[in-house]
């Protein structure tokens, strides 16, 4: 027999999770259940304040926020999510849902590779041998369907050093060095490759580290040819690489090179190399804010648990 309606199916439309607790708490009030028995086993508001509390102690372990993002890099563990969600399932039900996805694994593995780590950070529950997607399971599913390669985009089992960068640059650009302050330098090359390799971070070209400026000698004390007036007009104040350059001025890279020389030997330009820098990718700040979605929905749901705690001792 199916166990009775999951909480994930409550739905809360765009309320926040307080704001729904605290009507739910209304009806609670106004209710007048035959048995207490069937207050427990019927009640959704019931259901919801137990799991909450549950929720509270697996939420306050010191690296919840890294296991949960590591269960989450799991295809199949995704996939049994998505199903849990819309009701419960057995494990045997479970299996022959999975064959038809086209993953082959025994019911222990099921059980003990895929289902207990999403019911070690909050995300399933067991009922009679049923299982079912939690409230907070549920709504963190919506979540991530927004990035849908969610599983495999980031390295599993890690200590999610790559997920503190993404929420890092989500400010904006960073240095090598202000990288380093963030991460330890000894895995900072490791990092920033992988988050290069799956297109979530990007850096300028070598050659557009340096940078030309006009220096402050009155170009009038020189002669100038035409190509070198135009090439010469064309550097801002902020100064600019040789690619942008010859973008505006519609000159060849090699032509660019060889006219700056020319006023570098009349002291009209000089160049700076700027230091290199990491900017995250219209893919990067996909997930990035889908990052920071998933620590809030932690964030909201560890309050309402604390709500729930002190209208129970008030």
């Amino acid at each position: 027999m199916r166990a009775s309606a999951p909480i994930s199916r409550i739905n809360s439309g765009n309320d926040e999770l307080a704001e729904m607790l605290r009507r739910l708490d209304a009806e609670c009030r106004n209710c007048a259940p035959l048995t207490p028995l069937k207050c427990i086993t019927r009640c959704n508001v019931w259901k919801l304040k137990n799991e909450l509390r549950r929720l509270r102690q697996t939420m306050g372990k010191p690296n919840f926020i890294k296991d949960l993002f590591n269960v989450l890099k799991n295809e199949t563990r995704l996939h049994i999510l998505n199903a849990i969600v819309k009701g419960s399932y057995s494990v045997d039900q479970l299996q022959q849902k999975l064959k038809k996805a086209g993953y082959m694994h025994s019911q222990d593995t099921i059980n003990e590779e895929y289902l207990r780590p999403l019911m070690s950070v909050g995300l399933a529950a067991e009922v009679r041998d049923e299982y079912y997607a939690t409230m907070f399971g549920g709504r963190l599913t919506e979540l991530l369907g927004n990035f849908p390669e969610f599983a495999n985009v980031l390295p599993a089992h890690s200590e999610c050093y790559e997920e503190a960068l993404l929420g890092a640059l989500l400010a904006g650009s960073k240095t090598l060095q202000e990288v380093k302050t963030l991460i330890s330098p000894i895995i900072v090359s490791r990092v920033l490759k992988r988050l290069k390799t799956a297109d979530l971070i990007e850096t300028p070209e070598e050659r557009e580290y340096v940078f030309f400026f006009k220096s402050r000698r009155d170009p009038k004390k020189e002669i100038l040819s035409d190509t070198e007036r135009k090439v010469y007009d064309n550097i801002p104040e902020k100064g600019i690489s040789v690619k942008k350059l010859a973008e505006k001025t519609g000159l060849s890279v090699r032509r660019i090179y060889k006219y700056l020389r020319g006023l570098k030997g009349k002291k009209l330009v000089f160049t700076r190399k700027t230091p290199r820098s990491y900017s995250l990718t219209a893919k990067g700040k996909k997930l990035a804010y889908l990052l920071q979605e998933l620590q809030n929905l932690v964030e909201e749901t560890w309050s309402s648990s604390e709500q729930v705690v002190r209208s129970e001792k008030s």
